[in-house]
């Protein structure tokens, strides 16, 4: 019996090689798509003493954000891991050491359940201090670990009032570190003071910063940030325009971003291939007070300063952005076939007309967001413009002929009317 099992057994053992080396497990595993980890988003909700105040829509500055962060948490995405900390919610006394350590986690980051996050938040009455730097740091906090996507939504009527910890030095130490937080700031009714310092904090990690009025702003802006944390957009990369052509910056299909004073035209410089097509977009933000004239122009110009496309964009009521945009398609050389073909430089020039009140600082310049691509040029063109004067006169005199013929033949018409009317 046993001389007859290792013969069986060899067999098995064969199959086993066979079966692994048709199916290896390092491929299987190599197939296997790789899970997304979920992103991260914690709100920062401001239950200082202020927010008694009535001057939203009608009802306090506390339940104007209730009602919105109901409507929020009834619409986040469900691969979102959401969390709420709160600043300012449990200490109502005097004394400004204990004070300054009023923020605790109200929610913790994780999966949402909805029924028991409305329920925290109801409970929250307005109380005490405004600690928003020790906040945005126990916020950094609670988003530790992984990969994933992290987000702090800050929402506040008021300045910090726990200084000398400066929540916009916290922002720029969160953004030191690298791990990729964005805070993004929203102020309730803000007054000049806690508009600066929000926008700080924002600038600081590449947030943003909203300016907050009525109850569905509110909502509507949460909802907003949070929907991004879910589907992220392109980290901009930081880059500096030069003052002219020959010193710019040469960039690469991306997003950039940049700083432009009050009417600076700033360089950048794309190459572009024949056969290419270059499309390109600026946007520039008010983030401060600004006259209520203002224009944005782009322009694509050769090396020796030809202007070869244009674009622009103006307005004259109060605005958070102005963007406008260009393309332009790089013919492809005619029996190039044992040519390698050269790139032509073309320097993009972004400039702005926005002007401000004497009050109003204009260090650091505006914020200008800069998206640059280059793909293959259509085979044909789109629209009546790709046949334009620019390429040759060839559409000019079709339509002077045409007009020519047409006014012979309306000429002899009416004379012959004419002639007709006075014989009858």
């Amino acid at each position: 019996m046993i001389i007859r099992r290792r013969p069986a057994a060899r067999i098995c053992v064969l199959l086993a090689v066979l079966v692994a080396g048709l199916f290896p497990t390092g491929i299987a595993a190599a197939d296997e798509p790789v899970a997304k980890e979920s992103p991260k988003v914690e709100l920062v909700l401001d239950v200082s003493g202020s927010m008694r105040t009535r001057d939203i829509d009608g009802k306090s500055r506390m339940a104007a954000a209730k009602q919105a962060f109901n409507e929020v948490l009834d619409a986040v995405p469900e691969e979102v891991r959401l969390g709420i900390r709160t600043l300012g919610a449990d200490y109502p006394g005097d004394d400004r050491k204990r004070g300054c350590k009023d923020t605790r986690q109200l929610y913790p980051v994780g999966p949402l359940d909805r029924t028991e996050a409305k329920t925290a938040v109801a409970t929250l009455a307005p109380t005490g201090w405004t600690p928003i730097g020790p906040a945005l740091l126990g916020a950094a906090e609670d988003l530790e670990g992984g990969d994933a996507t992290r987000r702090i939504v800050l929402i506040t009527d008021g300045e910090d009032t726990c200084a000398p910890l400066d929540p916009c030095e916290v922002a720029r130490e969160i953004a030191a570190k690298g791990i990729h937080l964005v805070i993004d700031t929203l102020g309730l009714v803000p007054d000049a003071k806690t508009r600066a310092q929000l926008s700080c904090i924002a600038e600081a990690t590449g947030g943003t910063y909203t300016s907050v009025q009525h109850t569905d702003e509110l909502s509507d802006r949460v909802s907003q940030l949070v929907d991004r944390a879910a589907d992220p957009v392109v980290t901009p990369v930081a880059t500096q325009g030069a003052g002219q052509c020959r010193d710019a910056p040469q960039l690469e299909p991306g997003l950039y971003t940049d700083r432009e004073k009050f009417g600076e035209h700033r360089w950048y410089r794309v190459d572009v291939l024949p056969g290419q097509e270059l499309r390109a977009s600026v946007s520039v933000g008010a983030d401060r007070a600004v006259n209520k004239d203002y224009g944005v122009l782009l322009r694509a110009v050769t090396v020796h300063g030809r202007e070869i496309v244009r674009g622009s964009e103006a307005g004259d009521g109060r605005t958070d952005l102005i963007s406008t945009g260009l393309r332009y398609p790089k013919p492809e050389l005619e029996d190039a076939d044992d040519v390698k073909p050269a790139a032509e430089t073309v320097c993009l020039q972004v400039s702005n007309s926005f002007s401000a009140p004497p009050a109003v600082k204009t260090e650091p310049g505006l914020p200008v967001e800069l998206t640059v691509d280059v793909v293959d040029a259509p085979a044909a063109a789109s629209d009546v413009a790709a046949f334009g004067l620019g390429r040759g006169w060839w559409l000019l005199g079709v339509l002077v002929l045409a007009g020519f013929v047409a006014g012979l033949l309306w000429g002899w018409v009416s004379r012959w009317r004419i002639a007709v009317w006075r014989t009858n």
